[in-house]
């Protein structure tokens, strides 16, 4: 064959991968459409491998990616595709760059058996190393069952497409967008692929490329000033992208920025904090904490609801060696308190907004026990016993467990006003952007 020809058979071959899905997937992700392809010619079977993998910018930060082909043997997963992927998986490692995953896929190639279960175990061992080294999105965008759905868990946020598919179950039942998202399997829906991509590259431009990298600071927005929503009035215009919003609905767990800086928001919405909450409230923690994100809660909060996911909740807020400043906009007690404001076992700064309610104890307890005879007597010839002691304890609280007192006490660092919440929070978050902690040596924190 003339060198002419192997030119045209090879332009040839790059308009058909160009015109695949994948292919245009990967465009829609880069900037600009432009991204260098990895093993482009890897061949699988009778064909091309089932994926197309590259590396390009996405806002000016280096990124790999991978897409599964569905053009290609309905993108099944083979050795070959397995191949690139851990290759794109380890140029990752070496770099210490952020990697995007697209899964659209039939399934496996069940003709190379035991070869098939390898190429599986080997993805997944790749994923869980590169785990808090470098940032990990899925993108849902068709089907994705089976042991499949494992791979695209492992990520750190999945991003589901609101007609993907993602179960573990090879029939593909329980999969839809909306029974993922009630569970809290995928972080975020979106109504079609495009959205779902842009959405990729928001969370990418907020992100430190690894965790030994500093997030930059990206072009803001300001603040909503009025606004009802109070995190609206805090983080940059338009950067908030709420993560799990229809599971743990008690606590919002919201990646956004403040004056250009990423952020993780913890704000409450419930005056109870369940077990799904926890749960999810302390897997975002322990996400920011991985890439240095400074955590902010908002806290108005009176109990936990279970005590399994209450110990999850504060081992995270414990262990977390990144920035912490919580603001307590309403109540905090007890071990709510304790796990998301205490600066003994969580947070650097505290603060409270005037007005504001804090105790160890709740209000109830707390009162009984400094009024001592006093709350009996207060009680003495009530017409209405169960009314007059939910009297004397709101009297109680108004008076005694305030913010004056706790800051009096130390246990909060300043008392604001709201308005006053997003300046307050950037002076914070500036003075800590340098904080340093040595940890003691150990291999993982043990929670049931």
């Amino acid at each position: 064959m003339s060198v002419q020809l192997k030119i045209d058979a090879l332009q040839t071959a790059r308009e058909k991968a160009s015109a695949t899905k994948a292919f245009q997937r990967l465009s829609r992700l880069f900037d600009e459409g432009v991204f260098t392809e990895i093993d482009s010619m890897a061949r699988s079977e009778d064909g091309y491998a089932e994926i197309k993998a590259g590396f390009g910018n996405i806002c000016g930060t280096g990124v790999y990616a991978y897409a599964q082909d569905p053009d290609t043997a309905g993108g099944a997963m083979s050795k070959a595709q397995a191949a690139k992927i851990r290759k794109l998986y380890d140029l990752a490692l070496k770099t210490g760059k952020p990697v995007i995953s697209i899964f659209d896929s039939v399934g496996g190639r069940l003709s190379q058996g035991s070869d098939l279960l390898g190429a599986y175990g080997d993805i997944l061992k790749y994923s869980s190393n590169l785990s808090g080294v470098v940032p990990q999105i899925s993108l849902v965008l068709g089907q994705c069952c089976g042991t499949q759905a494992l791979i695209a868990e492992s990520g750190d946020i999945v991003i589901m497409s609101k007609d993907a598919k993602l179960t573990l179950n090879t029939d593909g039942s329980a999969a839809s967008a909306e029974e993922n998202a009630a569970h809290g399997t995928a972080h975020i829906v979106e109504d079609n692929e495009d959205k779902a991509i842009e959405t990729a590259r928001k969370i990418v431009g907020m992100l430190p490329s690894n965790n030994l990298d500093f997030a930059g600071t990206v072009q803001f927005e300001d603040a909503e000033e009025g606004s009802n929503d109070i995190l609206k009035t805090i983080v940059d215009g338009g950067s908030e992208i709420e993560l799990q919003p229809s599971s743990g609905k008690a606590l919002r767990t919201v990646l956004a920025t403040i004056e250009g800086a990423a952020a993780g928001i913890i704000a409450s919405a419930d005056k109870t904090i369940d077990g799904k909450a926890a749960s999810k409230a302390a897997r975002f923690i322990r996400f920011c904490d991985a890439f240095g994100i400074p955590v902010v809660t908002l806290l108005d909060a009176e109990k936990f609801g279970c005590l399994k996911s209450a110990v999850k909740l504060t081992s995270a807020y414990a262990e977390a060696t990144t920035a912490k400043v919580t603001v307590i906009t309403g109540d905090a007690f007890g071990a709510v308190y304790i796990a998301a404001a205490g600066t003994g076992s969580g947070t650097d700064m505290t603060l409270a907004w005037a007005g504001a309610s804090i105790s160890a104890l709740s209000p109830e307890a707390a009162a009984v026990i400094e009024l001592g005879d006093d709350f009996g007597g207060k009680l003495k010839g009530a017409k209405d016993p169960k009314k007059a002691r939910e009297d004397v304890v709101a009297k109680f609280k108004d008076e005694v467990l305030t913010a004056e007192n706790a800051a009096a006490q130390g246990y909060v660092q300043d008392i604001i006003l709201p308005e006053e919440t997003r300046m307050k929070l950037i002076a914070a978050l500036e003075i800590l952007a340098d904080k340093r902690v040595s940890t003691l040596p150990k291999k993982h924190v043990i929670t049931w």
